[in-house]
C-alpha cells in the first residue's frame, strides 16, 4: 500500500510514527498518538461524533480522516484553503474557527463547488494545492 497503508490499521504506534516521519508528514509525534488511540474507539462515522470523541480531532482533521475512509462531500479547511476562500471572495474574512464557523464556511465553499460544477473535495483539494505549491496523490 502506498502512503501510510497497513500500518495505521494495524502497526504499533511507534510504527505509525515512523512511517509518518518518512513521509515528512507535521506533527509525526501527535498524529501518531491520536491515530494509535483513535483505533479503541468504537467509530462512528460521524463528523460531529468523532470531533467531539476522539483526542486530537476537531471538524478539520475529523473531515480529513473521513474523506480518507472513503466518505466524500466534507471540506477540509485548512489555512490554504480558507486564504484562497478570501482572495475569491467566498468570505470576507477568516474568522475564528469553531464548530458554527466550520460548519458556516464549509456550506458557502459547497455552494460555491455547485457554481464551478466541481465536487467540494475536488474544489478545496484545488484550492489547497493552489495555495500550498504541492499537489500530492
Amino acid at each position: 500500500m502506498n502512503g501510510v497503508g497497513e500500518v495505521i490499521f494495524t502497526g504499533s504506534e511507534q510504527e505509525i510514527r515512523e512511517r509518518l516521519h518518512a513521509l515528512s508528514c507535521r506533527f509525526y509525534n501527535k498524529r501518531a498518538e491520536y491515530i494509535f488511540l483513535a483505533r479503541n474507539v468504537p467509530i462512528k462515522f460521524e463528523r460531529d461524533y468523532l470531533a467531539e470523541n476522539i483526542k486530537g480531532f476537531g471538524y478539520k482533521e475529523s473531515s480529513h480522516f473521513l474523506r480518507n475512509m472513503g466518505h466524500s462531500d466534507y471540506a477540509i479547511l485548512d489555512k490554504h484553503v480558507l486564504r484562497a476562500m478570501q482572495e475569491f471572495g467566498i468570505i470576507k474574512k477568516i474568522p475564528t474557527m469553531n464548530k458554527k464557523n466550520y460548519l458556516i464556511l464549509e456550506k458557502k465553499l459547497k455552494l460555491f463547488s455547485k457554481y464551478l460544477n466541481i465536487s467540494m473535495d475536488e474544489l478545496d483539494f484545488v484550492l489547497w494545492s493552489r495555495k500550498s505549491g504541492e499537489i500530492l496523490k
